[in-house]
């Protein structure tokens, strides 16, 4: 009862007070406004035009692959730009991927029906592909739309002359061509497009100094675009400078490593000088591009049976002819027999066969050829000399003549 009772500490009470009144700022003030822990902080986000101008530096380089996929990149921020489509399928051109750049031009289309760009570089990539009638639905639509353009009068004048040169059997589509050429040549003179198509009829006319002065300009404005240097090369060996053709044909070949076609074509060039070691060389490394193409191992088997070496022949041309899997597990389909340059992997392996005293396949193989490409003067006759030599066989002699220089 006498035990004094203790008496509160105001400074206690005012320090409870300011925790209590801090918990609750924190809680409802500060809680809020902290990101939680252990969360990767948010980047700021590209925009679309940095990506377009680091895609078009790489397109400058002529790096078209990087370009490419900076471009893709670029169409997940803006989707619904038809100019990234065609900048994508322009390139996919140049590289060619034909059918890709059909499908982007085609979604350029899918946002404006009515937008000739498109139109334009979905037909050139369809004709390019082989698709003529296409091509040329969807390259006079281009002109219907924009008939001051010159680009798609170049275009179809391109697709016209290649089809003049395919088994379309169009007499016209050369007349067409170049008239179409002319046409887009008196409106955009200085277009890389004009001269590229220009320079094609003028080879197909056979006016080939024309054709280099054509491709040269054009590789002037644009020196990253393999085909050019392929079309360049091919007119140079016409005119017989061998020199500048491998230069050219090795230029597509550094552009684009993974196309077998300038390959060939320097197998072929080395082949016309009686370079039979290199041509073998560069026919092979072809093969190594594309193991499933008939055509390699025809243009292979030609070189060895040029060089004398006919079993060797024979191996890469029966793939050619009747296809077969490869050592390395590789399916080839046959080619069925047609014009040159099919005529020639025929006739050359019924020759090699005759060679070797296999006279069976080989005069079924010379019956086959005069039979189908009987206009072929070549081919008739090399089918005739197939019959000779299986009737000296026959009588017990064979022989054996040096290899060919040219074909």
């Amino acid at each position: 009862m006498n035990r004094r009772r203790r008496t509160s500490n105001p400074l206690t009470i005012i320090i409870l007070l300011l925790l209590i009144g801090g918990g609750i700022y924190i809680n409802q003030v500060v809680v809020p406004q902290t990101p939680p822990l252990f969360v990767p902080t948010p980047t700021p986000t590209r925009s679309p035009e940095s990506y377009l101008a680091e895609a078009e530096q790489f397109m400058r380089e002529g790096k078209f692959k990087q370009a490419i996929q900076v471009y893709q990149t670029a169409l997940l921020v803006n989707p619904d730009n038809p100019a990234i489509y065609l900048a994508i399928a322009r390139l996919q051109v140049y590289t060619n991927q034909y059918k890709a750049a059909v499908d982007n031009a085609g979604n350029a289309l899918v946002i404006n029906p009515n937008n000739a760009a498109a139109l334009a570089l979905r037909g050139y990539a369809q004709g390019l592909s082989g698709n003529y009638l296409d091509a040329e639905s969807s390259l006079n639509q281009a002109i219907e739309v924009d008939p001051n353009n010159a680009v798609p009068y170049a275009y179809l004048a391109e697709v016209l002359a290649l089809k003049s040169q395919s088994s379309a059997g169009d007499p016209d589509a050369l007349n067409r061509a170049i008239e179409l050429s002319r046409k887009a040549q008196s409106m955009a003179p200085n277009a890389l497009e004009t001269h590229r198509a220009r320079g094609l009829v003028l080879e197909f006319t056979t006016n080939y100094e024309e054709a280099v002065a054509e491709f040269e300009a054009a590789i002037a404005q644009n020196p990253y675009i393999a085909d050019l240097y392929i079309y360049l090369g091919r007119n140079y060996r016409a005119l017989g400078d061998y020199p500048k053709a491998i230069r050219a044909f090795t230029s597509a070949s550094t552009l684009n490593p993974t196309d077998p076609l300038p390959l060939t074509y320097l197998s072929r060039t080395y082949f016309i000088q009686g370079e039979f070691a290199s041509a073998i060389q560069y026919a092979e490394k072809a093969i190594e591009n594309n193991p499933t193409d008939p055509y390699l191992y025809g243009n292979l088997g030609v070189m060895h049976y040029r060089r004398g070496d006919y079993p060797r022949a024979i191996q890469a041309l029966r793939l050619a002819v009747q296809g077969g899997t490869t050592e390395d597990g590789k399916v080839v389909e046959g080619l069925p027999l047609s014009y040159w340059p099919v005529s020639e992997y025929y006739y050359i392996y019924g020759l090699a066969l005759a060679r070797q005293a296999q006279c069976g396949e080989a005069l079924l193989i010379a019956r086959a050829v005069m039979e189908t490409v009987a206009i072929e003067q070549i081919s008739v006759a090399n089918a005739q000399e197939i019959i000779n030599i299986c009737q000296q066989v026959a009588e017990g002699g064979l022989p054996t003549p040096s290899p060919t220089p040219k074909p």
